[in-house]
Formats: structure tokens, C-alpha cells, sequence
């Protein structure tokens, strides 16, 4: 590793400045008939006809969404989806008892509802219409159709029974993104009982620390996968998993590195557990999903789990179910003629998002593997292979496609491809023209911001509202963000606080075990009373589209100056030779930056004169880093998040195996070289 102290930089500061990429261009503009042709506008009629008012455009939509309209909004979306409830709503919200938004507050108070019912009833009118596709590098590709999908389901629903898993048991999956884990999601929905998973190249720890805290009664395994060239064996791993679960009283086996492997102790097979229950009593067997209320638990999601033991955050079935219909079936304009693809694994949220292009009807196409591992485009082959219409992946995707040069749009069929999603991290400017300009002009670019909090987008693009440069373009319906300054005021144009100032659906239920809420209310309402604070910047625009700048908790504050973190990354990652970044503050006033480079570069002065150049250039000097080392690579969460705070207090003299947990990390080793540079920095 190289590092350049701040007496180095101090040499180079000087430099000359860059050109960076301007904000603001529109690059994509709705269709001259988007309001008679899309799923939003009809769902803009709907409103209309059920407010009494007229809409002129997206913008005015939605301030009726968060004001006055917000219920009526979301009674809207329950009657444009034909939301399937055993018994009607009294009320579509009952605020909590002490008059704040949450804890407390209920949806659709009344209703009866499952979403493995809701997903499950487009079996009926597409039987023989494929459902779900599985791609993977450690077997072939597998196809479903409906009828196949709902005839699993309803195999896998007698199994769980036979082995005793009813309402409220919990049952847990150590698999990939495979066809199977989305059967075993919905029988277990099914019988009202509670889905968790973890991707399996979590390690043991991070399994535990998150599947113990809920006491599952079944696992659902796999033997190991394939990864590009790479077989990862997980024998050990799911006995040493096994072994840390008391609560444990089966496993089911999903054979899938080597179909001829011996049973863990046992275990049953994938295909004996499908076979448990014997065969359907009835055409309809499958479809007998149990009613619950909107609040019953759907599944467990967890938080990133860097420091501490990561948070079990609850998702009840109607909250998701409303939420990721009106995110996908509107924002999306998504339907069962869309092909719907997203990279993600099991363990980020992005994989329950996934799954619900069945609540629409679309045909759902997973992967499990390197998405590198024939290049830079296995992906974009991947999607002119199957016909991708909705492609979903991470900002840093898109950003690495366009540095490797790589054109997909010149180089595949991508002539089914309507629309591509971004999220993970903010997409720079530089991505979006790279899409605009190297994948389609057509297609509607939505990058998204939620979080796993809510298992949902804030935030996105939509059909009836054009896409601006470097811009995310709306706000989401019934999602009243908003960017509270320090005042504790609403402003526009200024960077501050994403606030969610009303309710929302898929708000989660609640903690696995806060009896109390006080962990809920800590993490959400008392930073800001009243409103939910998520933690990011955020800047709105006069035309209501916005700018993510990165986490609130990793701010960079110098001379007066705030910058976001992602700012910091959109301006070093654009120079030549750098792959990745990550900034931190320290007190009282040291910037420290951490890049890693492409092969055959290094840190050298005409590197760091250029980095220096281009942060001076597209932010300020205030914002030059005083320390820069190369590391061979930058710590992330499995799904990609920077650890930024647990870096940060390794700087400041923490053990690294205090502040995060390696199992849950992408590359554990690039903690340890930032614990070298720790104990070698100079500390004045």
C-alpha cells in the first residue's frame, strides 16, 4: 500500500483544475401519450375520478398523495390491484394511539390478506405462462410456468405442514436466488408463517447473529454453489449453522453444487420434502393461503450489521404487498408482458423487490453467480438472452460497465429492454448518460433510494416524468419525503435531512423482540420528533426531482462546507485509474481518503495531483483529502455498502472485530489492511 500524508498533499494541492460533468440535462422525455398508455396514468384517472379533482401532471399527483389524498391514494391502489381480502376495510389508516404516524399506526383495518394469495392468483388466468426463470452457473437454466409455480408451492405449503410449521413459526433460508427459495418463500407466507434468508456466502456469524435472534424452526440449505470457475463447498457451514440453532427441528436440503452428495444429518431432500404432504386434496389445495391481517408478519429483513448485532426488522404481509405494487405496477409500469430482472442476492432486499414482479403478473428471472464470470457483459447477455424488459442492478454496476467501455446496446438484442433500474449507492451523472448513451435512448432509467427499513423505494423514476442528468426524478407516491434542514424546516434546493414526514405502508411492523418499540422509536423518531428520519442527504429540486449526496451519519463538514460522501466518490472515481473510494472525517479537522486502483496503477504523485484537481474542480479545495492511501480494495457489506463509521473508528484506534462483523463483509481482508494503515498513520 502507498499513502501520501498531508505534508505530500500539500504539494499537489495546487494543481489545475478539471471539467466535471454538468447536472440537470434531460436525457429522456415521457411519450406524447404516456398518460393514456401507462399503468400510472390510469391509475391518475383513478384518483381523479375518486377525489373529484383534475391532475395536470405527476407533480401534482403526488402533493395530493401526501396531503389531503393520502389515504384516498392508497384506498386507490388496493381497488386499481384488486387486492385479494377475505373480509373489506373499515379504515385505510388508524393512526397510533398517541396521534404520530408510528408505532402504532394500521393499514387497512379489517381486511384479511396474504401475499402468496395475491402473487399465486395470476395462476388461474396464465397457467401456462412462464413464471419464474432460474439462471445459474451451477446447473442449467430452469423455467416454471404458473401452474408449475403454484402446483411447488402448494407441495412445498404440505411439507412445512407435515413438519409442524404453522402461523408464526418462523422458518429460515441459508440459498441462493434460485427457483426454489422463491417457492419455499410463498408456502411459507402462505400458512402466515414468517420467512427469513441469508445468501450463503455469509459466513457463520453473520448467519447466526441473524437467524438466532428469531429462533427459526426450519432451515432451508444448499450444499455450496458455483462462482464463475470457483465451486464454494458449505458443509461445514451449514452444520456449524445447524449447531447454532437451538430452536432447530428440520432441514430441507436444496442439492445444488453436487446433485449426488450425501444428505447432512438428517436432512431431507428438496424433492422428498415436496413429496411429504402427498398428493393436492383438491384442484384449489395450493391456493388455500391463510387470511391474516395486513400486520402479520411476512418476513424478517436485517440491517447491515457492521457494528452490534444487525437489526431484525419486521414486514408485515399488506404493508409489502401495497407498497411494492404501487412501486412496480406504477413507478415501474410493470405487468405479465414485462420480463423482470434484478442482480441481487438472498441477504439484500432487493430480493424480496424482486419477487414481487409476481404480485403484477411478470415473469421473474433470478440469478445466482459471478456476474462477471464471462466479463463485463454476462449480464447484458443475459438480459438480450431472455428478454429482459425491466433490468435491475447496482449504480456500481453501471458505473464499472461504462469504465470497462463495455456497449450493450451495440453489441445485443436489447430491443425488448424498457426500462433500467440503479441502486445500492447514488448513480453519478456519468451512469446515466452511460445508459442513455451506450444502452438505449428508449429506455426509462429509474434509480431508486429506499432502504431495507422499509423494503421499499422513497424514491425513483416513473413513465409520465422525464429524466434529468445526475437526477433522481420524483419523488414516490404517498412517500412524503422531504429535506428537512437545520432548522428543522422543509427547504428545497439546499441539502438536508430525507425525512418521510407521513406514513407508509411498509413501515416495518416492528423489531424482532423491542416489546416495547423503544429500539423502533430510537431508530427511526427521535432524532427529528414527529417525522422519520433515514439518514441520508438529500437535495430537492424546484421541479421535484432530487440528489442523493450519501449517508447524514458520514457527513463531510469543512469550513462550512457540507459535502455528502457520494459526492466525494462521484468526483474521485471519475478520475482515470481509480476503481473505488472511500472518505472519512476525522476530528478535528483530517480528511482521509482510501482509492483503489485499476491493474498496473498506483498511487503516485501525477494520481494524486489528478485527484486533488478534480476534487478542487467539482467541489471545493476545502474538500481535498489530507491523507490518500491505495488499498487493494475498499470494505463493503455483502450488498455492497461502504463501511464508512466502522473505518472511521478503526482510525481512531478500535479492533476492527469490534466494529464489524467479517462475516457479513464482501472482502474481510480490505478491513485489515485499513487496520494497518491505522496502527501507520501519522496522528498529527
Amino acid at each position: 500500500m502507498i499513502g501520501a500524508t498531508a505534508g505530500a498533499l500539500n504539494v499537489f494541492a495546487q494543481a489545475s483544475c478539471g471539467v466535471m460533468v454538468a447536472m440537470g440535462h434531460v436525457l429522456w422525455e415521457p411519450s406524447s401519450d404516456a398518460r393514456a398508455t401507462t399503468r400510472l396514468g390510469a391509475f391518475m384517472d383513478l384518483c381523479e375520478q375518486r377525489s373529484g379533482r383534475a391532475f395536470a401532471d405527476y407533480s401534482e399527483l403526488w402533493e395530493w398523495s401526501v396531503g389531503d389524498g393520502l389515504t384516498e391514494m392508497w384506498a386507490a391502489v388496493w381497488e386499481y390491484f384488486d387486492v385479494v381480502s377475505d373480509t373489506p376495510y373499515s379504515d385505510v389508516l388508524q393512526p397510533g394511539a398517541d396521534g404520530s404516524m408510528l408505532p402504532g399506526a394500521q393499514w387497512f383495518v379489517g381486511s384479511r390478506v396474504n401475499y402468496a394469495a395475491q402473487a399465486l392468483r395470476w395462476a388461474g388466468e396464465r397457467g401456462e405462462a412462464t413464471a419464474v426463470v432460474g439462471l445459474s452457473q451451477s446447473r442449467g437454466r430452469q423455467e416454471l410456468t404458473w401452474a408449475e409455480l403454484a402446483e411447488q408451492v402448494g407441495a412445498a405449503r404440505r411439507g412445512l405442514v407435515e413438519l409442524g410449521v404453522g402461523e408464526g413459526d418462523r422458518v429460515a433460508a441459508y440459498l441462493p436466488n434460485l427457483p426454489e427459495t422463491i417457492v419455499a418463500f410463498l408456502a411459507t407466507a402462505s400458512l402466515g408463517a414468517i420467512w427469513t434468508s441469508c445468501a450463503p456466502e455469509f459466513g457463520v456469524q453473520a448467519v447466526l447473529d441473524r437467524f438466532a435472534q428469531i429462533e427459526p424452526k426450519v432451515l432451508f440449505v444448499v450444499d455450496g454453489y458455483q462462482y464463475g470457475a470457483k465451486s464454494v463447498q458449505r458443509h461445514a457451514e451449514v452444520a456449524a449453522v445447524r449447531a447454532g440453532l437451538p430452536t432447530l427441528q428440520h432441514t430441507v436440503l436444496v442439492p445444488y453444487l453436487d446433485a449426488g452428495c450425501g444428505l447432512p444429518d438428517a436432512a431431507i431432500a428438496w424433492g422428498a420434502f415436496l413429496g411429504m404432504g402427498g398428493s393436492a386434496s383438491g384442484a384449489d389445495d395450493e391456493f388455500r393461503c391463510l387470511p391474516v391481517a395486513p400486520d402479520h408478519p411476512l418476513y424478517v429483513l436485517y440491517s447491515s450489521g457492521t457494528t452490534g448485532l444487525p437489526k431484525a426488522i419486521v414486514h408485515g404481509h399488506g404493508g409489502i404487498m401495497l407498497e411494492h405494487l404501487k412501486c412496480l405496477g406504477l413507478h415501474g409500469d410493470m405487468g405479465p408482458n414485462d420480463r423482470f430482472f434484478w442482480f441481487t442476492t438472498t441477504g439484500w432486499m432487493m430480493w424480496n423487490y424482486l419477487v414481487s414482479g409476481l404480485l403484477v403478473g411478470a415473469r421473474v428471472v433470478v440469478f445466482d453467480g459471478d456476474p462477471n464470470a464471462d466479463g463485463p457483459e454476462t449480464l447484458w447477455q443475459l438480459a438480450a438472452d431472455e428478454g429482459v424488459t425491466w433490468f435491475g442492478v447496482g449504480a456500481p454496476f453501471l458505473t464499472a460497465s461504462q469504465r470497462a467501455g463495455v456497449q450493450p446496446g451495440s453489441r445485443n438484442d436489447l430491443s425488448r429492454l424498457r426500462a433500467v433500474g440503479a441502486t445500492g449507492a447514488p448513480l453519478p451523472p456519468e451512469g446515466f448518460r452511460f445508459v442513455y448513451e451506450q444502452v438505449s435512448p428508449k429506455v426509462l432509467l429509474s434509480p431508486i433510494s429506499g432502504g431495507t427499513d422499509v423494503c421499499s423505494a422513497f424514491v425513483g423514476g416513473n413513465p409520465l416524468t422525464p429524466v434529468w442528468e445526475g437526477e433522481i426524478p420524483a419523488r414516490y407516491l404517498g412517500a412524503a419525503v422531504r429535506s428537512f434542514g437545520e432548522d428543522g424546516e422543509p427547504h428545497v434546493g439546499e441539502q438536508g435531512e430525507l425525512v418521510i414526514a407521513q406514513p407508509m405502508p411498509s413501515m416495518p411492523v416492528g423489531f424482532w423482540g423491542d416489546t416495547d418499540g423503544s429500539k423502533y422509536r430510537e431508530a427511526y423518531f427521535e432524532h427529528i420528533p414527529g417525522v422519520w428520519r433515514h439518514g441520508d442527504w438529500i437535495t430537492i429540486t424546484d421541479r421535484g426531482s432530487c440528489v442523493i449526496s450519501g449517508r447524514s451519519d458520514a457527513t463531510l463538514n469543512r469550513g462550512g462546507v457540507r459535502v455528502g460522501t457520494a459526492e466525494i466518490y462521484r468526483v474521485v472515481e471519475s478520475v482515470e485509474g481509480v476503481v473505488d473510494s472511500l472518505v472519512v472525517h476525522l476530528e478535528p479537522d483530517v480528511l482521509v481518503l482510501f482509492v483503489a486502483l485499476a491493474d498496473g496503477v498506483h498511487l503516485d504523485e501525477p494520481l494524486l495531483r489528478s485527484i486533488s484537481a478534480a476534487l478542487r474542480s467539482g467541489l471545493s479545495p476545502r474538500h481535498v483529502p489530507d491523507e490518500c492511501y491505495e488499498v487493494s480494495g475498499i470494505p463493503t457489506t455483502l450488498s455492497g455498502k461502504k463501511l464508512e463509521l466502522p473505518v472511521k473508528k478503526v482510525l481512531l484506534g478500535a479492533v476492527a472485530d469490534a466494529v464489524a462483523s467479517r462475516d457479513s463483509l464482501k472482502n474481510p481482508a480490505a478491513l485489515d489492511e485499513i487496520t494497518e494503515i491505522a496502527a501507520n498513520r501519522p496522528t498529527n
